[in-house]
């Protein structure tokens, strides 16, 4: 199997006890910081290129871009600690009829924070083209 596809469809940790299940976790936080990490640098670089179009303000000062990266990635990694408590949850409910869902889980929390974190684009743009449409409108 190749690495992407190991990445996304893995084995799901071998037994539910809690140690496995949060070592099967914290073994794909860095991985799961790194891509979150870009889609963040994209949003920033993308949002800052909109605020300096012609109708903007302009981008926002840097300390405050800092400070919303800051607390964005310390929610984010708060949020990931979800996924083995709904993991573990699953498993207290259902005993061993209970899916083994860590990979669904992962792949799922991941795709919705890229998401989540590339949203401010769509938000500026959209900004931009309103702002743009009524002052050709005015």
């Amino acid at each position: 199997m190749s690495r992407l596809v190991e990445f996304f469809y893995p084995l799901p940790a071998p037994r539910p006890t809690a140690g496995a299940v949060f070592r099967w976790w914290e073994s794909r936080r860095l991985d799961y910081n790194l891509i979150v990490g870009a889609s963040g640098c994209a949003t920033i670089v993308v949002t800052t290129l909109i605020q300096v179009l012609p109708g903007n303000s302009g981008p926002p000062p840097w300390r405050l871009i800092l400070a919303g990266t800051v607390a964005y990635g310390l929610l984010a990694n708060l949020f990931y600690l979800l996924g083995p408590l709904i993991e573990l949850a699953m498993y207290r409910l259902w005993g061993k009829e209970a899916p083994r869902a860590g990979p669904a889980l992962f792949r799922q929390g991941l795709l919705f924070s890229i998401g989540l974190t590339l949203f401010p684009i769509a938000l500026a743009g959209l900004g931009w083209i309103l702002h743009l449409a009524a002052r050709l409108l005015a």
